[in-house]
């Protein structure tokens, strides 16, 4: 956070803590980013929080909730998104059920 509180000081638009190295090295990621918000927001910062070596969908979620402003997301974490599977068995079930009542979807 010290590094993040110098540039913001001297106005960079952008600060990039690497999420998924940080936890290689036992550093709590998301921790960093929530202690960026709170001094970004208690002194009206503007430069933003850039969440970068994402590593899995659950890295989206806990950046969003700790206040990063922007992620680079690699293209298989994108996917798994939208990836869920209960999501994939209701699916599989409802086109089961539609085929067995005539329906084509």
């Amino acid at each position: 956070a010290n590094q993040a509180l110098l540039a913001a000081k001297a106005g960079a638009a952008y600060i990039s803590p690497f999420i998924g190295r940080l936890d290689d090295i036992n550093i709590d990621g998301m921790e960093l980013i929530e202690e960026i918000r709170v001094i970004y927001d208690n002194y009206m910062f503007e430069t933003e929080i850039l969440a970068a070596s994402i590593r899995n969908a659950n890295h989206v979620k806990m950046c969003a909730l700790a206040g990063a402003d922007v992620s680079t997301v690699p293209p298989g974490v994108l996917k798994g998104l939208a990836k869920h599977p209960l999501t994939d068995a209701g699916l599989a079930t409802f086109l089961a059920d539609a085929a067995k009542g005539g329906v084509k979807v």
